[in-house]
């Protein structure tokens, strides 16, 4: 009996975005959310193709964010869309600030130590340290344990801000948007533990 090669995942790709129904109909838009959502993470993750899990990781690169915001910025945070929408948003943030990144984490994981073995950004964490873990990150979309990804996410984001609440004036901007990571946080983890029940869709 001959047996069936596996075929390589398929990835959204340009044609793809091009083709997005238009808000008109939220809820065919959604469907496509979803079912983008569940082929990138579903399909890539049995994948050993590192072609396809470097396109996993620079999906926002390559598409630019605005295209994915389309997709999947309107959908729920507690679904595979709206977690996915979060981890590049995540991305795409460290890679444009590494810098300032690095300087929020290493003042935040003084206070969340717990975080920082989770989250695993090497020592000492600078620029070039923060891009690669945030990249990690988005390896293990398409290689590991979605779960523990998120999780690895959740602390990152966590530190970042707690580091930032620590060193920004009172009532400063930087407060809000601190305060705005750690929701980011939050909903991260809540969609590792859906994961882990099988309950993220």
């Amino acid at each position: 009996m001959t047996v069936p090669r596996p075929r390589r995942p398929i990835l959204p790709g340009a044609k793809l975005f091009e083709s997005l129904p238009g808000a008109h109909d939220p809820a065919t838009v959604a469907e496509m959310a979803h079912r983008t959502a569940e082929l990138l993470v579903r399909g890539a993750r049995s994948s050993d193709d590192e072609q396809v899990i470097a396109r996993v990781v620079k999906l926002a690169d390559e598409y630019g964010l605005d295209e994915l915001a389309d997709l999947w910025s309107d959908s729920h945070a507690d679904s595979l869309p709206g977690t996915l929408w979060r981890l590049y948003l995540l991305r795409s943030w460290v890679h444009g600030d590494a810098e300032r990144v690095a300087e929020e984490y290493a003042a935040g994981r003084e206070h969340a130590e717990v975080h920082a073995v989770v989250a695993g950004v090497a020592d000492p964490p600078g620029p070039t340290e923060v891009r690669d873990m945030v990249d990690a990150v988005l390896r293990g979309v398409a290689t590991g344990d979605f779960a523990t990804t998120l999780d690895r996410a959740a602390a990152f984001a966590r530190i970042v801000a707690t580091g930032r609440a620590h060193i920004a004036d009172e009532g400063h901007e930087q407060i809000r948007s601190a305060s705005r990571l750690v929701e980011m946080a939050d909903q991260l983890q809540t969609a590792a533990r859906a994961e882990r029940a099988n309950q993220l869709w």
